[in-house]
């Protein structure tokens, strides 16, 4: 009888693991089941995955690729997954629906380098100090007490330009190295009202800022084995996180420089001085690292800082101005158009002022049809999922990098007439804007991770653009023709540099000088 107990007994036991396995078993399966699937894509070979068949124009190749896959696909590198949006819809569900799982930006060794290991606004992983870092920036270094306080320095800056560029008149110019060297001049000035125009070894600062932009956005262009598969980051094959070490130790030392020497300016004076009048945005930044409260930034976040302003900030608008000189001298009705606005809102018989720039309703358009056709990042910055969550029916998992392709959505003929065309008055109609409301155009973002120096970058391109196409008539070298090839990196660069000639446009030679 015991042992007929005991044998109940067992074959119990096993009944309840057996019903618990099946249970298991069967809410694993109806779990996958009803899970959605990952976005479609390409076949991936193994261990690289798509890396060798990725192209030198991935702008155009992803749009190619939403043509056969759809408006979201995803491709492996490496054993990370990345998701390409290519729909304004898709790119609401992860700017606004998903926004917060998607308010990281994707790291990378090179963006990890440059940052001090993200402490500065671009990269900066979405938490408590992210916020901090924005809110000081947007509200206290480029607030519009701020700005217009440093007015005078951009004014100095283009006036500067203006003169440079009347003295090699008939001779040809670079657009490109004008804009960023004028742009350069302008952040600096505001990071540092009384900057040198050479530091102490003699180099001129403007060109060392416009020498290492342009390495530092080559770096970043370059495919990095390490960022695909991590367990070979420690050697550094592509030698990626040694040259971006070269370029941070450059800049750095610039920076340190600039941070010293005000230390020792402010030593020497009293407190009522110091805080008199005006203040840059360094004496902005070392008030509130003195401040020893919330608000309070360290010397590393005033470093990235300063490296995202006087880089990012100079790389955008050099290569804005050369696309929209190029679309602008090709096109001589939209050229004739912006000339004469410009000599009804501001006169032949004056130079351009800030003020002016409001009323120049044509060049403003002209400008958000050049962003359209040319997003000077065609991706935007790559964001990171923060966990896994569903878009366009899919599912993206945790931790994939989703690339926002801006180049493809604002050339689509399903939102935009003849999108191949540089139309202006597309613009002079309808709400548009820079700050991501409308996602069939949003060349600096949208959602929370929105570009946070809009206002300065919109009013710097407007104004160099204006002082320079009402000064002067421009026109290619003889026996050039127009050419709008892209070359395609971290930024969309015109594939041959836009070098021109420009002469005389107003009457009296004072205002040249």
């Amino acid at each position: 009888m015991a042992q007929l107990n005991n044998d109940n007994e067992i074959i119990m036991v096993v009944a309840t693991v057996s019903v618990l396995v099946l249970a298991i078993l069967w809410y694993k399966l109806t779990r996958t089941s009803s899970s959605p699937p990952l976005p479609p894509g390409p076949r991936s070979l193994p261990i690289v995955g798509y890396l060798p068949f990725l192209g030198p124009d991935l702008h155009k190749q992803f749009t190619n690729m939403a043509h056969t896959y759809g408006p979201i696909f995803k491709f492996y590198l490496g054993s990370k997954l990345h998701v390409v949006i290519n729909t304004p819809e898709l790119a609401k569900e992860v700017v606004r629906d998903n926004d917060e799982t998607f308010a990281n930006h994707d790291m990378t060794v090179a963006s990890s380098v440059i940052t001090y290991g993200g402490q500065d606004i671009v990269f900066s992983k979405h938490n408590s100090n992210w916020r901090n870092l924005r809110k000081i920036f947007v509200h206290e270094v480029l607030s519009n007490t701020n700005l217009e306080a440093c007015g005078s320095f951009r004014r100095d800056e283009v006036r500067k330009t203006i003169k440079n560029v009347f003295s090699k008149i008939g001779t040809t110019v670079n657009i490109s190295q004008i804009s960023f060297l004028t742009e350069a001049n302008v952040l600096t000035s505001m990071v540092m009202e009384n900057k040198p125009d050479e530091m102490s070894n003699g180099v001129n600062l403007g060109l060392e800022l416009q020498m290492a932009a342009s390495i530092i956005a080559e770096i970043f262009g370059r495919p990095n084995l390490s960022d695909f598969f991590p367990s070979l980051g420690r050697f550094d094959l592509q030698g990626v996180e040694r040259d971006m070490k070269k370029q941070l130790q450059k800049l750095d030392a610039i920076i340190e420089n600039m941070i010293d020497d005000r230390i020792k300016s402010n030593s020497r004076r009293s407190k009522d001085e110091v805080h008199d009048g005006k203040k840059d945005f360094l004496q902005i930044l070392l008030d509130l690292k003195d401040k020893g409260d919330a608000k309070s930034v360290n010397i590393t976040q005033i470093k990235a800082i300063l490296v995202d302003v006087m880089i990012a900030g100079t790389e955008t608008t050099a290569k804005l101005s050369e696309w929209a000189m190029a679309e602008i001298l090709k096109n001589h009705n939209v050229l004739k158009r912006v000339q004469e606005e410009l000599a009804e809102v501001v006169g032949l018989n004056n130079i351009v002022e800030e003020s002016h720039l409001p009323k120049l309703q044509y060049l403003d358009a002209t400008v958000k049809e050049t962003f359209r056709l040319h997003p000077v990042t065609p991706f935007l910055v790559p964001r990171s999922s923060s966990k896994a969550c569903v878009v366009g029916g899919y599912t993206i998992p945790k931790d994939c990098t989703v690339f926002l392709n801006v180049w493809s959505i604002q050339q689509d003929p399903r939102y935009w007439e003849n999108p191949l065309e540089f139309k202006p008055e597309r613009f002079l109609t309808g709400k548009w804007d820079y700050n991501g409301n409308n996602l069939k155009f949003f060349p600096f973002g949208s959602g929370r991770r929105l570009c946070p120096g809009i206002v300065l970058a919109e009013k710097m391109q407007m104004f160099i653009l204006a002082s320079l196409l009402h000064s002067f008539n421009w026109s290619l070298p003889k026996g050039e023709e127009h050419d709008l090839s892209e070359n395609f990196g971290v930024t969309l660069n015109k594939r041959k540099p836009l070098f021109v000639i420009p002469s005389q446009r107003l009457p009296d030679v004072s205002l040249y000088m």
